[in-house]
């Protein structure tokens, strides 16, 4: 079922006491990234504790109304971040997360303010990360991690609309550091795509032409081979060429 236009949709909240309207000012963000910041609040305001159950996928679709992917990326969104977990089985369904020191550090990268300078700190903070993270995957990389990425690419190709180029970036960005075992420097690269994500959709508006995006696609998919291949001198010289053009 398609989403309804943004001025008649509500989020609702995926608590069983009933159903809040989304705040009304969440700037550009998506519906997803939207829910899950619902959601996340409401988990921090101490109405979920660690350990309990939110629901599932179909009780959260069946509350909130939207669609059934909006509110798989939103779980997606969350379940990265660590702020929750899901547990499969019977019995199983969407559980809140411990909230440990790599969670906290998570919380706190996604909750500072959208400034040019802390935008800045982010850009940096992730530029100094891409090449621990990405030559962290080139070592541990598997083949099921290759396909994914490489389908992330043809997303991220076909995409339809700007917004939509953006977030499948965002993703493949994402799923590269799902390979990175080291859960400190994985969990602040994450939290400062979740705050770039946040506030990029509207600051890269002069960089949405054709050739523009080929470039974008292109280079990636040359740090995807360079993954694959596992030559970490390549990587640093991909991530290096990525960073520099945007």
């Amino acid at each position: 079922m398609p989403d309804k236009p943004p001025e008649k949709q509500a989020a609702a909240s995926p608590r069983r006491r009933g159903v809040k309207a989304m705040p009304p000012d969440l700037g550009p963000r998506t519906r997803a990234e939207q829910l899950a910041a619902v959601i996340d609040a409401r988990i921090r305001d101490g109405e979920f504790r660690p350990g309990e159950s939110i629901g599932t996928l179909e009780s959260l679709r069946a509350e909130t109304k939207f669609a059934y992917s909006t509110v798989s990326e939103a779980v997606r969104l969350l379940r990265d971040r660590g702020i929750i977990e899901i547990r499969p089985g019977r019995g199983g369904g969407l559980f809140v997360a411990d909230a440990g020191p790599v969670v906290r550090m998570r919380r706190t990268l996604l909750r500072v303010s959208d400034h040019p300078e802390t935008v800045a700190d982010a850009v940096e903070l992730r530029d100094h990360l891409e090449i621990l993270i990405a030559t962290s995957a080139a070592r541990h990389r598997t083949t099921r991690d290759v396909a994914d990425l490489r389908a992330l690419l043809v997303a991220m190709e076909q995409a339809d609309t700007w917004e939509d180029f953006v977030r499948e970036n965002w993703v493949l960005h994402e799923r590269i550091a799902q390979i990175c075992p080291n859960e400190m420097a994985r969990a602040v690269y994450v939290g400062t795509l979740g705050h770039l994500r946040s506030t990029s959709s509207s600051s890269l508006d002069d960089h949405t032409s054709d050739k523009y995006r080929q470039q974008r696609v292109h280079v990636h998919r040359e740090l995807v081979d360079a993954i694959e291949s596992g030559d970490e001198n390549a990587v640093r010289d991909v991530v290096t060429r990525h960073n520099a053009a945007v």
